[in-house]
């Protein structure tokens, strides 16, 4: 994990799906378990998209509080 991921976590908007426009860090936990069933896809979007799934998955998306304000 890069230091900046968090922080691109809640600027970076979905750019395909169902959640086409949301910010990776509203994706509901069953869209993020999905990919991390079926494969998340390469690159910098998967990447940020696993990381958020760690967060939602062990209930931490709390640690991304500070970073919204």
């Amino acid at each position: 994990m890069r230091p900046d991921h968090l922080q691109l976590l809640l600027t970076r908007d979905m750019p395909f799906g169902k959640y086409k426009g949301t910010k990776i860090a509203a994706l509901p936990g069953h869209y993020l378990a999905w990919f991390a069933r079926t494969g998340f896809p390469k690159g910098e979007l998967g990447e940020l998209l696993a990381l958020m799934y760690e967060l939602d998955h062990n209930a931490l998306r709390g640690l991304l509080d500070p970073l919204r304000r």
